[in-house]
C-alpha cells in the first residue's frame, strides 16, 4: 500500500493557486489489508524538494494530527508568498501496521496581491469597418511585442488574461492546449486569469508575443443569432511575463507600452454566431521576432480595467479532447454537401482544404437534418456558421480559435469534399481534404465506469454522458448552441450523476462563485448564473424560482458530501443565508407560489412549464429542502442559534405544505402525479405514517401509465430516488426500458446521441443536447451497483452504504469510483441457478456497510471460507433476507443463494 495522488486545491502540482489558505487531499493505492484507517497525519512544506523530502518543514510543519481527514486539510503556516513554488510531502500513521510516508509534490502560488501586477490593460483602438453578414464593426485585434534575453532561461511564467478569450502565442507557437479560456464570469464582479509554464517556450536572444483576442462572453455584439446580447467592454488583455535567467536575475515583460496592435484575420467572432477567418488577411511572422511590419500597425492603447476582480481560473481548462470523422457526405442539392460525424457532441470543426486564394467556404453545424437533407438550426439558433476563406497556399488547416457549437452534421458550401465525383476543379470550388469535429470539454480526471448486461442501460449512460460532458464547459451550460447558460437546478439534481463520472470539484467550486457573484442584494439567487440574460416582466418566472436558486445551498452541501470541502460552506454562508431568508420574507405563509415548478414534465401538451404538478408543492418542497440542509450547515459550522432557527422554521413549512396540499382522504399530495408523491417522500415532508400508502400511491400511477415517466427536470430525480430507496428498483429498471414516448430507450430507438431536452427529443424536435434529464445516471451507481457514499463530518472519513439492486432481467453490472480517498469498486453476477457472486472493493481508510441477499448466512461465503470465517467482516443484523455486513477497506469476494 502506498499514498497515490497528492492535490492541492484539488488539482495535482497547480501553477497559480491564489487561496490563502490551500486545501491539501491524497489518496491511497496499492494492494491494502483488510480495516486499514489513516490515524493520524503530518504535512511538512518547504521552499526546497530536498527539505520537504527530508521531512523539514521551513515554511510549515503540521505536526501529527490526529485525524482521519485526507480529503480536505488547509494550510495552516505563515501568508504564502506570490510567484513562489512551495514543495509537500505528507506522513500518514495507519490505525494498524506500519507508517506511510508519500513522495514529495509541489503547488505554485499565483499573483496575490493587486501590486503584484505591473501590467496594464491594453486594447486596439476602435475601427469603423463592417463586417460580412451585418456582423460588429472590426476584425478582432492582434497585439505583438518583442524583447531580448540577455541569457538562457532557467525558469518563466506568464500570467494573462484576454477579455473575453485570447489565444497567447510565444515565438510562433500557440502557449499551451487550452481553448476558450478564460472561464466564463459576471465580468463585474470576477475576471479570471491563467498561469503558463513557459520555460520551453523562450530563448535567449530575440523573443516574440503575442496575443489575438475574441469576443466570448465579454462583449455579444451580435450579427447573427444571439440569445444574449450585451457588453462589458471591448475585448481587452493583460500579459505579465516573468523569467528567471540562468545566473539567477529576473526579467519581466509586461503588457503596456511598447506593445503594438493591428486587425487581425478574425473578421467575426460571436459567442452564439459563429466565426469567420479570411486567410488572405493573416500576417506571416507576426508572432517571431525579427518580424518586418506590414501596414495597419499602431501603438495599443493603454484600456481601463475592467470592474471585476482578478482570481486565478481553479476551474479544469477547456481541451479538445476527442476527434470524430464523417462516414460520408450526402449531396441533398447542387454545390451542398453534409458530413455526418455520427456523434452529437460540443464543439468546432477542423478543415483541410486547397484551392485558389479568396474563396469561400461556409460551414453550418447542425444536430438535426431538414426533409431535404441540408442541415437544421431551427432548435439550436440560427444563423450559426463557420466561415473560411483560403489564402491560396497548396495546403490549408483551420479550425475555429473562440465560438462553439453543439452539432452532428456539418453543411459544406464552396468546397467539395475529396473523393466526390465532381471533385472541385470542375466548379471552381475548393477542396476539401478532411473534415474533423473537435470535441470541447474540461480537463477533468473520469472518476467511474458503469456497466451491465443489458446493453439499452449501457447506450443510455453513454448518451447521458455525452451530455453532460458537451454541457460542461466554464460552468454547467443547459446547452452547447440555443443558449450555452448556466442554469442551475441542474448541477444540484445532476451534481451527483455527474460527479459519479467525473471529478467536478472545481466546476461546483466555481458554479459557487458564480452564483455568489450573480446574487442580487436583496438576496435573491437568480435561475442562471453568471446571470447574462435578465428575464424581466412578465417573464420574471424564468428569473427566480426556488428549485434553481436553491443550488446554492444544495450545491454547498453536496461539496461537503461528496468531496469532504467545509471551507465553502464557511465562505458562503452569509450568501447561503441571504437566500432562504429572501425565499421566507417572499413566501406567503411558508408556501412558494411563484417559480418554474417541475420544468419539462409530460402531459397533453407540449414540453416546457409544468402540466402535472402544482407550482407551489414543487418550490414549496424544495424550499424546506434547502432549508434543512442550511439548519444542518449551520449546525456543522457550530452556529447554533442558526441551527435552531431554521428547524423551527422547517417545522413551519412542512406544516404550511401539509395543510396546504394533502389529501387525507386519499392519501396523496394534490392530484396525485409522480412528482407530488415522490418529493415529499423522499425530502421528508411526508408524515411517517403515510409513506406506506403513499409509496404505494407512486407505483401504482406509475404502473397505470405503463412504466412511463410524467415528472420532469426537478422531480423525476424525486421519483427514481424514492423507488431506489425503497427497493423498487425494479421498477426504474422496467422504466428505463420501456421503449415507447417518453422514456430513455425511446430516445435511443429513434437515434439519439446524447440526451435530448425533451423526453421525446427525437421526434419533437428542441435540443438534442442536454443533460438535465439524465438523473437515471445515479440509480445506475447507487442503485443497481448500490455504491451510495457520503463524507460524515463526525468521523471526518467516507462512509460507504453498498446496496446493490439485482433486477430481474439483469445478469450482472460492474462499477467504480474514485472518492477522494481511494477507488470504490462493486460487481456482482448472478446464474439462473440463483447463485450470486459480489465482489467488492474498499478503499483505504473508508469503511462500508453491505447488504447481500442470501438465504441463510449458512449459504455465504467469503473468498470461499464461511462467512463467520472471514476475516475483517462483522454481521450485525438479518434485514428483508440480507445480511448486512459491515466492512473495512479491502477487497472481497461474497458468495451466495438467492
Amino acid at each position: 500500500m502506498r499514498i497515490d495522488r497528492m492535490y492541492v486545491e484539488s488539482s495535482e502540482e497547480p501553477l497559480g493557486i491564489d487561496v490563502p489558505s490551500p486545501a491539501f487531499r491524497w489518496s491511497f493505492a496499492g494492494d491494502a489489508g483488510r480495516g486499514l484507517l489513516q490515524a493520524a497525519c503530518r504535512i511538512v512544506v518547504a521552499l526546497s524538494e530536498q527539505e520537504a523530502g527530508s521531512g523539514t518543514g521551513t515554511v510549515w510543519d503540521s505536526g501529527f494530527k490526529d485525524t482521519r481527514n485526507c480529503a480536505q486539510l488547509p494550510y495552516e503556516g505563515p501568508p504564502l508568498l506570490s510567484r513562489t513554488r512551495y514543495y509537500w510531502r505528507v506522513e500518514v500513521r495507519m490505525a494498524a501496521g506500519e507508517p506511510l510516508c508519500s513522495r514529495v509534490s509541489w503547488f505554485e502560488t499565483g499573483l496575490l496581491h493587486e501590486q503584484d501586477w505591473l501590467a496594464s490593460w491594453m486594447e486596439a483602438p476602435a475601427s469603423g469597418e463592417q463586417a460580412e453578414d451585418g456582423a460588429a464593426p472590426g476584425a478582432l485585434p492582434l497585439f505583438r511585442t518583442e524583447f531580448r534575453l540577455a541569457l538562457p532561461v532557467k525558469s518563466a511564467r506568464v500570467y494573462v488574461c484576454g477579455l473575453g478569450h485570447y489565444e497567447l502565442r510565444l515565438n510562433g507557437r500557440k502557449v499551451g492546449d487550452r481553448v476558450l479560456e478564460p472561464g466564463w464570469t459576471n465580468y463585474h464582479r470576477t475576471c479570471l486569469y491563467s498561469v503558463y509554464d513557459v520555460t520551453q517556450y523562450l530563448q535567449e536572444g530575440a523573443n516574440a508575443a503575442g496575443v489575438l483576442l475574441g469576443n466570448g462572453f465579454y462583449h455579444v455584439a451580435g450579427g447573427r443569432y444571439t440569445k444574449y446580447k450585451g457588453s462589458f467592454g471591448t475585448p481587452k488583455c493583460l500579459v505579465q511575463l516573468e523569467a528567471e535567467l540562468s545566473d539567477g536575475s529576473r526579467v519581466t515583460l509586461a503588457s503596456g507600452e511598447g506593445w503594438r496592435t493591428a486587425p487581425g484575420p478574425l473578421t467575426f467572432s460571436c459567442i452564439y454566431g459563429g466565426e469567420d477567418y479570411d486567410a488572405r488577411l493573416e500576417r506571416p511572422g507576426w508572432d517571431r521576432p525579427g518580424y518586418a511590419e506590414d501596414g495597419g500597425w499602431t501603438p495599443a492603447l493603454r484600456a481601463a480595467a475592467p470592474a471585476g476582480k482578478l482570481k486565478a481560473q481553479g476551474s479544469p481548462p477547456l481541451l479538445v479532447r476527442r476527434v470524430y470523422h464523417p462516414a460520408g457526405y450526402t449531396h441533398p442539392r447542387p454545390g451542398v454537401y453534409v458530413a455526418d460525424l455520427g456523434q452529437n457532441f460540443a464543439g468546432w470543426v477542423r478543415i483541410r482544404v486547397r484551392g485558389a486564394a479568396g474563396t469561400r467556404i461556409t460551414l453550418s453545424p447542425g444536430e438535426l437534418l431538414k426533409e431535404d437533407g441540408t442541415v437544421s438550426q431551427k432548435w439550436t439558433g440560427s444563423p450559426y456558421r463557420f466561415h473560411y476563406t483560403l489564402r491560396g497556399d497548396d495546403e490549408e488547416i483551420w479550425s475555429p480559435r473562440f465560438s462553439y457549437y453543439g452539432f452532428r452534421y456539418v453543411q459544406v458550401e464552396g468546397a467539395v469534399p475529396a473523393g466526390v465525383a465532381e471533385f472541385y476543379s470542375t466548379l471552381g470550388d475548393a477542396g476539401l481534404l478532411g473534415l474533423e469535429g473537435c470535441m470541447i470539454d474540461p480537463d477533468m480526471e473520469r472518476t467511474g465506469s458503469f456497466e451491465c448486461s443489458d446493453d439499452l442501460l449501457n447506450r443510455t449512460h453513454e448518451i447521458i454522458n455525452m451530455a453532460i460532458l458537451s454541457n460542461a464547459k466554464s460552468i454547467f451550460t443547459d446547452c452547447p448552441h440555443r443558449e450555452k447558460l448556466g442554469w442551475l437546478e441542474q448541477v444540484h439534481l445532476m451534481g451527483p450523476s455527474a460527479a459519479y463520472n467525473h471529478d467536478i470539484e472545481r466546476l461546483l467550486v466555481k458554479t459557487m462563485e458564480d452564483i455568489r457573484d450573480a446574487q442580487l442584494p436583496g438576496g435573491m439567487v437568480p435561475t442562471t448564473a453568471p446571470e447574462y440574460v435578465v428575464f424581466p416582466e412578465p417573464w420574471e418566472v424564468f428569473r427566480d424560482s426556488v428549485s434553481w436558486g436553491a443550488a446554492y445551498v444544495l450545491t454547498g452541501w453536496n461539496l461537503l458530501t461528496l468531496y469532504g470541502s467545509r471551507r465553502l460552506l464557511e465562505e458562503h454562508y452569509g450568501g447561503m443565508k441571504a437566500y432562504v431568508d429572501y425565499v421566507t420574507g417572499r413566501s406567503k405563509g411558508y408556501l412558494v407560489d411563484y417559480g418554474l415548478g417541475d420544468w419539462y414534465d409530460v402531459g397533453p401538451n407540449g414540453p416546457g412549464f409544468t402540466q402535472n404538478t402544482p407550482v407551489a408543492l414543487t418550490e414549496t418542497a424544495m424550499y424546506y429542502h434547502m432549508t434543512e440542509v442550511f439548519a444542518g450547515i449551520a449546525q456543522l459550522l457550530g452556529r447554533g442559534e442558526d441551527a435552531s432557527f431554521y428547524r423551527s422554521l422547517c417545522g413551519r413549512i412542512k406544516k404550511a405544505f401539509r395543510e396546504a396540499f394533502f389529501d387525507g382522504e386519499a392519501c396523496r399530495y394534490a392530484e396525485g402525479s409522480q412528482t407530488s408523491y415522490a418529493m415529499p417522500l423522499v425530502l421528508g415532508l411526508a408524515a411517517e405514517e403515510h409513506e406506506p400508502a403513499l409509496l404505494a400511491g407512486l407505483i401504482e400511477v406509475i404502473r397505470r401509465q405503463g412504466l412511463r415517466t410524467t415528472a420532469g427536470d426537478v422531480g423525476h430525480r424525486y421519483v427514481l430516488l424514492a423507488l431506489m430507496q425503497s427497493g423498487h428498483s425494479d421498477l426504474v429498471y422496467g422504466m428505463a426500458r420501456q421503449s415507447e414516448s417518453p422514456g430513455y430507450a425511446y430516445q435511443l430507438l429513434h437515434g439519439a446521441t446524447t440526451l435530448t431536452e425533451a423526453w421525446d427529443g427525437p421526434t419533437v424536435g428542441k435540443s438534442q443536447n442536454h443533460f438535465m434529464l439524465g438523473h437515471i445516471e445515479e440509480w445506475f451507481y447507487a442503485g443497481l451497483a448500490g455504491i451510495r457514499y457520503r463524507f460524515d463530518p463526525a468521523t471526518e472519513g467516507f462512509a460507504l452504504d453498498l446496496r446493490p439492486a439485482f433486477p430481474e432481467g439483469l445478469s450482472y453490472v460492474r462499477a467504480s469510483h474514485r472518492l477522494p480517498c481511494g477507488t470504490v469498486r462493486v460487481g456482482w453476477e448472478k446464474s439462473g441457478s440463483g447463485q450470486l457472486t459480489l465482489e467488492a472493493d474498499v478503499p483505504v481508510n473508508c469503511t462500508a456497510e453491505l447488504r447481500l441477499p442470501a438465504s441463510s448466512a449458512d449459504a455465504v461465503t467469503e473468498s470461499g471460507s464461511p462467512l463467520r470465517e472471514a476475516q475483517g467482516i462483522r454481521c450485525t443484523a438479518w434485514e428483508d433476507g440480507c445480511a448486512v455486513l459491515r466492512l473495512g477497506s479491502g477487497s472481497y469476494r461474497f458468495h451466495s443463494t438467492l
